[in-house]
């Protein structure tokens, strides 16, 4: 018999002390900044200590410049994230259910995989402009692939038993594709999501640095040619926080679509 002990819920001491590790981790590393800024005395255009990026801060929301060019990022990214998976998902369905598509098609899309944004947005700001469509276009296109792929990993990875059960009940074909294929699918859908959802804010920033006029690429860009390394700082941090709040929304809805997913786990 195995001495294995059950899993054991965690002590009201530890869970508050999980809940304590991020604010103690930012904190530690805020105090280390300081340090290093203060005591290596580097120039303020080389490092600033967080006072300065503070004060920075509050000038930049005071002003409006902060809330303006982050707004006009976080649109390029919501935008191009949605129509990005849109059309991974209903691509990888298509391909995930066709073998002889998928072989025709997978050339071209690893190939498109394989070039760096980078090296595409200069060709996307040239044809499309300097305008948002050339941003979303590169947000949509960098979260295309891991949504693509996990969608045809999610639907492929369906029992067969699953199948012959909905067959044997003459469920209709799309009482099939809703009902069984697409739920099945969700959890590694809504893993590719995670991914693009993060992806999406880097290929909204690599299109703001080669072309734009509004937007956190573009304000760093500004702070760096003035040197303003303080402005480089808080349009980072702020960058991290889109990011971050992406995230936190594909978990949460993951957890409302998810649940009955959680609960067979258990």
């Amino acid at each position: 018999m195995s001495n294995r002990k059950p899993d054991q819920a965690p002590t009201p001491k530890q869970s508050h002390f999980r809940y304590l590790v991020i604010p103690l981790s930012v904190f530690l590393a805020i105090l280390i900044w300081e340090l290093v800024s203060r005591f290596a005395e580097f120039p303020i255009f080389i490092l600033p200590t967080p006072g300065l990026v503070w004060d920075k801060l509050i000038l930049a929301i005071g002003d409006g410049s902060l809330i303006r060019h982050s707004f006009y990022t976080l649109i390029e990214v919501v935008t191009g994230l949605i129509i990005g998976v849109i059309v991974a998902t209903v691509l990888g369905y298509v391909l995930a259910k066709s073998p002889i598509i998928e072989k025709l098609l997978a050339p071209y899309i690893v190939a498109s995989q394989s070039v760096p944004i980078v090296a595409i947005a200069p060709l996307l700001i040239i044809w499309f402009g300097s305008g948002i469509f050339s941003k979303v276009l590169i947000c949509a296109l960098i979260v295309f692939f891991p949504v693509l792929v996990n969608t045809i990993v999610g639907i492929r990875s369906v029992p067969e038993d699953l199948h012959d059960l909905m067959r044997s009940l003459k469920s209709t074909r799309w009482q099939h594709i809703t009902k069984l294929e697409i739920p099945a699918a969700m959890p590694v859908i809504l893993g590719g999501l995670r991914i693009g959802a993060t992806l999406a804010v880097i290929g909204a920033v690599v299109g703001e640095f080669v072309g734009a006029d509004r937007g956190l690429g573009f304000l760093i860009n500004v702070a760096r040619g003035q040197y303003d390394t303080a402005m480089v700082f808080v349009s980072v941090m702020t960058l991290v926080i889109l990011a971050m709040l992406l995230y936190g929304s594909v978990t949460l809805l993951e957890s409302r679509l998810l649940g009955w997913y959680q609960r067979t786990k258990i």
